[in-house]
């Protein structure tokens, strides 16, 4: 068994990242420059901004932080994206989801500026990525990718079942592992699919991706599969400093003697997605030429 070190793999990319961004500074151009608007206090997504700062700080570009408190209105927000659609000096910029329940998810992905979409959220960007044009692509699945493809594992004719069909992740994944570039013969499964610890145990590469803690267990996982897990659920964890911990969607212990590679949680899908999105903002830079 194979442990998919994602944090590595980010720190590699972030180094190529860094690189670019001195060749673009010593050509007297700006550094490229990553917003994110945070809404409200949640404890999960205040990690993952303050992660996403620190990892412009390493690659060089600017970042900056946006805070809005739990009571902003649908319309403030919204005007908050114009603004930054808006602002010649920013190249990208990402809403941090989830919102809460007052405001509208996708008028707010909507409202972005498809070229400023970092995400990969908007309709423009996901209508892209199913004809094959060049699109922002969504950070989680293209991290994913890239995963495979540095680790070397091959894809092409590989049946793959992602479990999850979430318009962030299980949706976007499908679409990518099923283009010409990788290859893969692909099965999205969910909370309706008939017989679904058989589909899994047929998978030659197997992502689950559907929020629910340990939910993959060893009779679901066929020897020699690769494993990726995208899970992310705080439980509690009274003997922690936190009071909690991280649970992917993968029995880890019980499924990882079975796997031929397998992502732990954390560090495995993780660092990826986070780097997928300096990989985006990146692109836009370049196409702010």
């Amino acid at each position: 068994m194979i442990l998919i070190d994602g944090k590595k793999t980010a720190d590699e990319i972030k180094k190529e990242i860094a690189i670019e961004v001195k060749q673009i500074i010593s050509t007297g151009k700006r550094a490229p420059h990553l917003a994110a608007v945070l809404v409200g206090h949640d404890g999960g997504s205040e990690t993952y901004v303050a992660f996403k700062i620190k990892d412009c700080e390493e690659v060089g570009f600017r970042s900056t932080l946006i805070r809005f408190d739990d009571d902003v209105t649908e319309s403030e927000l919204i005007a908050k994206v114009h603004e930054l659609n808006n602002d010649d000096e920013l190249d990208g910029f990402i809403v941090q989801l989830p919102l809460p329940k007052h405001i509208s998810e996708q008028k707010v992905i909507e409202a972005i500026d498809a070229r400023k979409d970092v995400d990969g959220f908007h309709p423009e960007n996901v209508g892209r990525l199913v004809l094959g044009l060049p699109a922002f692509l969504s950070a989680t699945p293209f991290g994913i990718v890239e995963l495979l493809k540095r680790y070397q594992i091959p894809t092409s004719g590989k049946n793959c079942v992602i479990v999850g069909r979430s318009n962030i992740v299980g949706r976007p994944l499908s679409i990518l592992m099923s283009q010409k570039a990788v290859n893969a013969t692909v099965t999205v499964a969910h909370s309706q699919t008939k017989n679904l610890n058989q589909v899994c145990a047929e998978a030659d590469i197997l992502i689950a991706a559907l929020g629910s803690p340990e939910f993959i267990k060893a009779n679901m996982v066929k020897e020699g599969a690769v494993v990726i897990d995208v899970g992310t659920t705080r439980v509690s964890a009274p003997d922690t400093k936190s009071g909690w911990r991280l649970k992917g969607d993968v029995k880890f212990d019980e499924v990882a003697p079975k796997c031929s590679y397998i992502t732990p949680v954390p560090g495995g899908v993780g660092p990826m997605t986070r780097v997928s999105l300096l990989q985006n903002t990146l692109l836009a830079a370049r196409s702010n030429g």
